[in-house]
């Protein structure tokens, strides 16, 4: 009786933190799995820097918004592990061709721990209180943008980060990657920058109801002139990134 007590009295006095299982951020960029293209993105997107910063861990279910090649979800992916899941969400417009459907099938076969979503660019959705964590690496903008070539209509981010906020549990966390712009007209800088001014991610997102709970200068490139296109080779790769952490109130 005495020994059970003195055992149990040892597992209230420990930390729970020190309980929990700690991410392995290095192991996950190590991933075998991940193609060589990834890797080399690695030194100017930091991602073990970046998730430790929004505080991704072992056992949440995180998404990856617009998540292109899968970059992100497989990393996060090895980091939440088998007790989490992760959700990559890609637009149908950027699935639907012949060559951008055979990549997203092949993304689908390496990697089916993960759940893949394609949406309508112009129709997120997801069930309320899905999500612990959600990324969204330099892709918020586009919710300003339009183009006929690519068949994006024009969308309302108020409606999106309504959404979001639904589908973010109580305490969630969204972290927000982007291209940093002038401020002035949203749409046409993005039209003609893909950049966003920080200040109206900022008040999309609070007048949503999340709280700013953090902001890091990570990415951030003074050298970058924010007048240049982002695709301009000049900058291309190394533009001046700003990165907020969102949470939901409990």
């Amino acid at each position: 009786m005495r020994s059970t007590l003195f055992c149990l009295c040892l597992v209230l006095a420990t930390p729970v933190a020190a309980m929990a299982k700690a991410p392995d951020y290095a192991a996950a960029l190590a991933d075998p799995k991940r193609p060589a293209e990834a890797k080399a993105l690695d030194e100017g997107r930091k991602p073990a820097e970046t998730l430790a910063f929004l505080g991704l861990k072992p056992g949440m279910k995180a998404a990856d918004i617009v998540t292109g090649s899968g970059y992100w979800a497989e990393i996060m992916a090895d980091v939440v592990g088998a007790r989490g899941k992760v959700t990559g969400f890609e637009p149908s417009q950027f699935t639907a061709g012949p060559d951008s459907g055979k990549k997203w099938q092949a993304l689908q076969a390496r990697r089916p721990e993960i759940r893949w979503v394609s949406y309508p660019f112009e129709g997120f959705a997801a069930p309320p209180g899905s999500f612990d964590f959600t990324l969204i690496n330099l892709n918020y903008h586009d919710l300003y943008w339009q183009s006929e070539k690519f068949g994006i209509p024009f969308t309302d981010p108020a409606a999106f980060v309504k959404t979001l906020y639904a589908a973010t549990k109580p305490g969630g966390i969204v972290g927000v990657i982007d291209h940093a712009g002038p401020a002035g007209d949203t749409r046409a800088i993005v039209d003609k920058l893909h950049r966003i001014d920080p200040a109206v991610v900022k008040a999309d997102f609070t007048k949503a109801g999340f709280l700013l709970d953090g902001e890091s200068p990570l990415l951030a490139n003074p050298q970058d002139d924010h007048s240049k296109n982002v695709f301009d080779p000049a900058i291309r790769g190394k533009t001046d990134r700003f990165l907020f952490r969102f949470r939901k109130p409990r």
